[in-house]
């Protein structure tokens, strides 16, 4: 799976999660974001992993800098299955 096809998906996970419009670019950060802190991080990686039929290892996710690695480690996690 491609980045761009990863950050299409994880659009819709946005609008979801968040009552803003939150416009999902590969340099988005939490710092972006007003109302992204802890639970709604904690929610949103639960909604990736539930896009994507996915599970992260502990840690995994924490290394992360921007939307754009997650969407990296994203499409490597799902061309495993």
């Amino acid at each position: 799976m491609q980045q761009s096809e990863v950050l299409e998906r994880l659009q819709g996970v946005f609008d979801e999660i968040f009552l803003e419009k939150v416009v999902v670019t590969p340099e988005l950060t939490a710092n972006d974001v007003s109302e992204w802190d802890s639970l709604l991080h904690v929610s949103l990686i639960l909604a990736v992993e539930q896009e994507f039929g996915i599970r992260f290892r502990v840690g995994e996710v924490e290394g992360t800098k921007n939307v754009g690695e997650l969407a990296d480690l994203i499409a490597k996690r799902t061309e495993k299955k």
